[in-house]
């Protein structure tokens, strides 16, 4: 997650042209729940998140070691904090969608931008809007249908994690807000510490007995189109997807990445529904579009 500073108004044109390659990162993060579906197992989790970030970490400290090599110590501290928020982020994403459909992954975790403006209005005692609570309210009811749609049951494990991974993201953008420490920090920097401390965190609970395969088996245990997803997820959904952010914010306006980038969660039925095969039902493609316009109207409320 990159910090957006503000943009003076630039061409359309020249805006336009950043809009492509953003609207890219928003589609291989759609694509990544079913890439992480297909890569991962319950046994090897840790395994796979220690794999995926390992593999870009080295890239993203050679291309920020200058700007690494200046950051205070209150500003490594901040950052590594922020890291374990981040580790815990990616363990309840990636449990949650072995044990639900990408299709619903997806949608839920985009509750991360109801809940983040409500987290918001907590903190600083102000009441949100009566059309930001309709919003929510609409949201909440997308996800019950969502999950619901083999008939009314008990929300699934998969799907109580994905919640609990929005609201661990919740908590991500308020730190991120209130350590002062990280404030003026360069971004490429910030992530790099941040991924460093979650890769750590993966590390020491794969040496832990019981906590399934080791990075090496589980390597040894992939075939060839794992191997894609995998790569996939390491190259495209961190490395690309940080590195666009970086460039586009410097040529179109924060807004308008924020917009395009919201479109991850169409994305991620699209690729559930199309590439995965999986069968929402009728109660669930309702809840899908709910959950859509719901976040959609949020965000216009909010702003």
């Amino acid at each position: 997650m990159s910090t957006l500073a503000a943009t003076p108004a630039l061409a359309p044109r020249r805006a336009r042209l950043a809009d492509l390659p953003v609207l890219l990162v928003a589609v291989v993060w759609g694509g990544s729940y079913l890439a992480a579906k297909g890569v991962t197992a319950p046994h090897t989790v840790i395994a796979v998140l220690v794999l995926r970030f390992a593999l870009v970490l080295p890239v993203l400290v050679l291309a920020g070691w200058r700007r690494l090599r200046v950051l205070s110590p209150a500003q490594l501290r901040g950052a590594a904090a922020l890291g374990l928020v981040l580790g815990g982020i990616f363990l309840l994403e990636t449990y949650g969608v072995v044990h639900t459909s990408a299709t619903n992954a997806g949608l839920i975790i985009s509750l991360t931008m109801i809940f983040t403006p409500l987290a918001e209005s907590a903190v600083r005692r102000t009441a949100p809007s009566a059309a930001f609570l309709g919003a929510a309210a609409v949201c909440v009811a997308g996800v019950v249908l969502l999950t619901q749609g083999a008939g009314f049951t008990a929300p699934g494990a998969g799907d109580l994690l994905i919640l609990g991974a929005a609201l661990a993201r919740t908590a991500h953008v308020l730190l991120m807000a209130r350590i002062k420490a990280v404030q003026d920090a360069d971004s490429l920097s910030l992530t790099t510490v941040q991924l460093g401390s979650a890769v750590l965190v993966f590390a020491l609970l794969a040496a832990l007995p019981g906590t399934g395969d080791s990075p090496w088996a589980a390597a040894a245990g992939l075939g060839p189109g794992q191997w894609a997803g995998l790569a996939f997820l390491s190259v495209l959904c961190t490395l690309f997807a940080f590195f666009v952010q970086m460039w586009a914010v410097r040529r179109t306006s924060p807004s308008r990445v924020s917009l395009l980038l919201g479109t991850e969660p169409l994305w991620a039925a699209a690729a559930g529904i199309v590439l995965g095969g999986e069968h929402p039902g009728p109660l669930g493609l309702v809840g899908a579009g709910l959950v859509l316009a719901g976040t959609a109207w949020g965000r216009r409320a909010a702003a």
